[in-house]
């Protein structure tokens, strides 16, 4: 009898255990108001929990600052530090008012140290203000699609009408994460800065030692707004992005989110940036067909029981004229999901072909009548 209990036991926590991590996707929590998981390359939505409720995201908000200090800016730039960019309460890597530091520096000290003094400095170098800058950052913020995002200043301090969503969030960090320079900022351990004080800054994103291909992003902390956290971690040519809001369990909660898609899903090609897709008949062309590739590669986050479900359709016309200029838009490429569109990227063509001249219409009436 004692032997029968112990073995239904076992069966028991098996069969728990076993539920566990079968429903695992279903029983996903964060302890955050907000939260969200994207894959960088496709930003497919891998999960997600309020993904549009509009929340404070405290320093996070220096994601957009970097972003545009290096679309806007050169990071050899010698900026002299404002008094208005002096003294900035909460995070700070002490500027002095006349100060000259690099540019670089700044970025370094604003995503590492998270410093304020910082963001004003860059924001006052970029725009001439801050009101100017957050104007700057909305435009940025709506051409990247985070159409619930309202930025008031460049560091995040508490304001009524500074806020985001986890959604937005995560998708304003995959457009700085293309840049490649962003993403040697973020994945930094420690930089030195070229000013004789105050100049070792050390990354406050504890993911970057902490979680196993940990790479990035940005923290944030206000008594309003809660500890925020971006992370971003790589792992099998797979980069996936992580946002909580106002989540006391941050880190936790972020590396729960990157173990449940790194252990679900995984990098699939769909195509191939320049891979061949078709020929097209060219009418009134040097050279009777045209090769067209795609514009991009596409690579996507599936899982196992998904990849029969992919359907991949090709619009392009049966011909087209001459003259036609490599990289020209020609079609469209389309990948669908169990019948979701997830993707959708030009098709180009892959050279030029020149129109045909008179001398080339006559050779060719010639060879006509001759055949």
């Amino acid at each position: 009898m004692k032997k029968q209990k112990k073995y239904l036991l076992i069966l028991v926590t098996f069969l728990i255990l076993f539920s566990y991590n079968t429903t695992y996707a279903d029983n996903l929590m964060i302890n955050g108001k907000s939260g969200i998981l994207i894959e960088r390359n496709s930003g497919r939505i891998l999960y997600s929990y309020n993904p549009h409720l509009k929340l404070p995201m405290a320093s996070t908000t220096k994601i957009m600052t970097a972003l545009l200090a290096l679309d806007y800016g050169n990071l050899d730039d010698i900026v002299k530090v404002k008094r208005s960019a002096v003294g900035i309460e909460g995070s700070s890597i002490y500027l002095k008012t006349g100060e000259e530091i690099t540019l670089r520096d700044l970025v370094y000290g604003l995503m590492l140290r998270s410093g304020n003094d910082a963001a004003v400095a860059i924001a006052e170098h970029i725009s001439g203000s801050v009101n100017k800058f957050a104007q700057l950052m909305n435009k940025r913020a709506k051409e990247i699609g985070a159409k619930n995002t309202n930025f008031t200043n460049p560091h995040g301090l508490h304001n009524d009408n500074h806020y985001t969503t986890a959604y937005d969030l995560a998708i304003i960090t995959r457009e700085a994460l293309k840049n490649e320079e962003f993403r040697k900022i973020v994945k930094t351990n420690l930089w030195v800065a070229n000013r004789p004080i105050n100049k070792y800054f050390y990354n406050k994103n504890k993911t970057i030692r902490q979680y196993e291909g940990g790479d990035g992003v940005k923290i944030g902390y206000t008594t309003r707004a809660g500890r925020c956290l971006v992370a971003s971690a790589t792992r099998n040519n797979m980069q996936l992005i992580a946002v909580v809001l106002d989540d006391y369990s941050w880190f936790n909660d972020c590396y729960k989110l990157f173990d449940y898609g790194f252990s679900n899903y995984k990098p699939m090609v769909i195509y191939e940036k320049n891979q061949f897709i078709k020929n097209i008949k060219v009418l009134n062309g040097k050279s009777n067909n045209l090769q067209v590739v795609a514009d991009k590669t596409v690579l996507l986050p599936l899982k196992e029981e998904e990849k029969k479900d992919i359907k991949t359709i090709i619009k392009l016309p049966k011909e087209i004229k001459a003259p036609i200029k490599k990289g020209q838009v020609i079609g469209k490429i389309k990948v669908f999901l169990e019948g979701k569109l997830i993707s959708s990227n030009n098709l180009i063509a892959f050279n030029s072909i020149k129109e045909k001249g008179i001398l080339d219409k006559i050779t060719d009436f010639i060879g006509a009548i001759v055949d």
